[in-house]
């Protein structure tokens, strides 16, 4: 299981929104991850146009990826 220690949730409506959100919810991620240095970023896309960010155990530090369910 992952482990999530924070997460930012993400509901838009169109692409250019959804890139903005996603761009600056991974950019606050990233300044969180750097203050342990041990999670990388989780993005799951739940459904079109509703998506998480999180920090996560799973993915290495300095890594992002991205699931879709």
């Amino acid at each position: 299981m992952t482990a999530l220690l924070d997460s930012i949730d993400i509901h838009v409506t169109s692409r250019h929104a959804l890139d903005e959100h996603l761009e600056a919810a991974v950019r606050d991620l990233q300044e969180l991850a750097m203050l342990t240095g041990t999670h990388g970023i989780l993005v799951t896309r739940h459904r079109p146009g509703n998506y998480t960010a999180a920090l996560s155990d799973q993915v290495p530090f300095g890594m992002t990826r991205e699931v879709i369910h």
